[in-house]
């Protein structure tokens, strides 16, 4: 066929090739869909076939995983995938330098890494900056990051504590029509942050540090009138802050402590004329030293590839639902 390429590729390391090509190709298989080319594999070669630019994109993937694998790294499916959208979006980027970016080993055995450039670039901010911003879509992994960032500065005696919190409710924290005593009624909008926290650290172990105070999950209004010194603040849902409640959020930070607010901007539940306390916090905040925004789109969705698609759909649509 008039402008096919076709390449091969030789690997040595018939172990690390397995991984590489997963059960049944399954790997292989992936690439090629996701790249528009045909694979095959045979003995210790796979050949890639297909027009010239999408055999070097597909060949610098399968080079590049082969390198993570020998280093140690397991690759599964969702790499394969995650991978391919790095180098189309950026053919100079290294893998290792994303994936191998260890940020916590959690008692499951599971390494929580970066999978996207964004990504990445939100792990050096928050290593980097006192005060940190991760705006984006759903699924990102902004929130899931920063926790497991700061249950890493924990562990590691960096910070004596971590401080979660989100706006209590979206229309300005009115909890009295809810049923049950306060507890109960805020539980629900701080349950998705208890989630994260066991998903990346025993259950047992995390009950305790609560108990000691030493982790903390509270509605955004506790913060008023407190100092919070040698702590991981993490604000998560963010845009339904009002910009007061903001203000008086990031001012809670004392003395070797970082914050991390999250949240996504064409998500705001605030009453109408309610201006969201993460938009007017960018507006007003961009350019200090020390506070980092990263933003996420949706080539940063992590969850079912469906979501990535859902997201790019309503985007098209424009923000009405």
């Amino acid at each position: 066929m008039a402008g096919e390429h076709t390449q091969s590729l030789s690997f040595n390391d018939h172990e690390a090739l397995r991984t590489l090509l997963g059960s049944r190709d399954a790997h292989l298989r992936l690439l090629a869909q996701a790249a528009g080319v045909k694979a095959r594999a045979r003995g210790g070669e796979i050949s890639l076939t297909g027009a010239a630019e999408e055999v070097e994109l597909a060949a610098l993937a399968l080079n590049q995983l082969y390198g993570l694998i020998q280093q140690g790294y397991p690759v599964y499916e969702m790499d394969v995938d995650f991978a391919f959208r790095i180098l189309a979006g950026d053919p100079t980027a290294q893998l290792k330098d994303i994936f191998l970016d260890q940020v916590y080993l959690t008692g499951k055995n599971r390494i929580i890494s970066p999978k996207t450039l964004n990504q990445k670039a939100y792990l050096e901010a928050m290593r980097a900056q006192d005060i940190v911003f991760g705006i984006g879509p759903a699924g990102t992994g902004k929130t899931y990051l920063a926790m497991a960032m700061a249950v890493d500065r924990l562990l590691k005696g960096e910070v004596d504590r971590i401080v979660l919190a989100r706006p209590a409710v979206e229309a300005g924290e009115k909890l009295g029509f809810l049923p049950g005593d306060l507890a109960e009624k805020v539980n629900p909008y701080l349950r998705p942050l208890y989630d994260a926290l066991h998903d990346m650290m025993d259950f047992d172990k995390a009950s305790r540090l609560m108990n000691k105070g030493i982790i903390e999950v509270a509605p955004l209004a506790f913060m008023r009138g407190r100092t919070l010194n040698s702590a991981f603040v993490v604000l998560d849902e963010a845009q339904n802050s009002t910009s007061e409640q903001m203000k008086m959020f990031l001012t809670r930070l004392g003395f070797d402590s970082k914050a991390v607010i999250t949240g996504d901007v064409t998500q705001v539940d605030l009453p109408g004329g309610v201006v969201s306390g993460l938009v007017r916090a960018r507006q007003i905040l961009s350019g200090i030293k020390g506070i980092g925004f990263v933003d996420f789109d949706e080539s940063d969705v992590v969850r079912h590839h469906l979501v990535r698609q859902i997201i790019k759909a309503y985007d098209a649509a424009g923000n009405g639902v």
